[in-house]
């Protein structure tokens, strides 16, 4: 390895020690994903994610029938908020009719930091940022006296005060409130990669980069027909998206009553859709609380708290970012674990 060139590192709390991990990058476009037909990519939306998702799964299921009898779970982050739900609810439809060959043992699902709501994530995230000294009492009235997050669209006295409120996030990581920012990729004293906490904020530079690798492709069996656009953490070829509800909760509703297996956790420091919106969502679902607000622990230290609706567990991860499991990656692990086995993450020290 060169000297300066950032080192692949073993994750030794990866999930794959707690169950088969099956990643999908979806929707076409996206990652080394790609189509033949180039007009595809200007039909995308949430609709046709579901329901590509869905065949690419009955078909997967059918070339490796030893993992058709296992347990089945699906997790994501962000704007998994939309796709995890609405692939939950297209498996939970379909199964329904299912032959024994289509069906799928599908159990239940886990989204973080996940977007929702618009009008409680984006309330939220204004909040979370004057609640953490992050936009001052003027920028924070002027969004909250120009803007109503549950109109679409907004007015040009709300887009001129969501702007200066954004301006903050140019010079901190909107999705990490505490971490530093990635200052450049070039220099080799800049010693990111020994930060204690084990995050390098440029890691999303230096991944973009190895991904183009024609060796590492070569490894992953990725790119085998020459695909006419490099991977980008962010897809470039996705112009247009054509459908995207403006509230994930009635779905969310039904596959609780459907009586899947439902947790919501949240990285405390992210400011992209923050513990805050999380929890006005949730509310907005006025479920039964069943287990109050307590803190569970990570051996010695609180990891998060944690509160257990009638259908809902809701878990937040102290001092974790927007992607947990690349901030907290020990106390992510114990999160899966837990929700896998259907227990309360650990109520005291050990």
């Amino acid at each position: 390895m060169q000297k300066g060139v950032p080192e692949l590192r073993f994750n030794q709390h990866s999930w794959n020690k707690e169950a088969n991990l099956l990643f999908l990058e979806s929707p076409v476009g996206v990652g080394f994903s790609y189509t033949n037909t180039s007009s595809d990519l200007q039909s995308l939306g949430d609709k046709i994610t579901a329901e590509d998702s869905y065949i690419f799964l009955v078909n997967w299921l059918k070339r490796f029938p030893q993992f058709k009898s296992h347990d089945f779970y699906i997790a994501g982050e962000s704007y998994a908020g939309h796709y995890v739900p609405q692939l939950s609810e297209k498996i939970f439809d379909e199964n329904k009719r299912a032959s024994k060959e289509t069906y799928i043992n599908f159990k239940g699902f886990m989204i973080g930091n996940a977007l929702m709501d618009d009008d409680t994530d984006q309330t939220g995230m204004i909040d979370y940022a004057w609640d953490h000294a992050v936009i001052s009492d003027r920028v924070y009235h002027d969004v909250k006296s120009n803007c109503d997050f549950s109109i679409e669209p907004a007015t040009q006295a709300c887009n001129n005060a969501l702007n200066e409120y954004f301006a903050v996030y140019h010079i901190i990581d909107m999705y990490s409130l505490y971490a530093p920012v990635c200052t450049s990729i070039t220099s080799t004293q800049s010693g990111w990669h020994q930060k204690p906490a084990g995050y390098d904020p440029c890691v999303s530079d230096y991944s973009e980069v190895y991904f183009n690798r024609p060796d590492v492709q070569e490894a992953l069996h990725a790119n085998v027909t020459k695909i006419g656009y490099n991977w980008t953490h962010c897809s470039d070829v996705i112009t247009k998206w054509n459908d995207s509800p403006a509230t994930m909760l009635p779905v969310i509703r039904k596959l609780i009553n459907g009586g899947l297996r439902v947790w919501v956790f949240s990285g405390d420091t992210d400011g992209r859709i923050p513990v805050t919106s999380t929890r006005y969502t949730l509310n907005k679902l006025g479920m039964k609380t069943i287990q109050e607000w307590k803190p569970w622990y990570d051996h010695k230290q609180v990891g998060g708290w944690t509160i257990v609706f009638e259908g809902l567990t809701f878990v937040t991860v102290r001092g974790a970012g927007h992607q947990v499991p690349t901030f907290a990656p020990r106390q992510a692990r114990q999160l899966i674990h837990h929700f896998l086995a259907n227990q309360q993450l650990p109520p005291s020290a050990f």
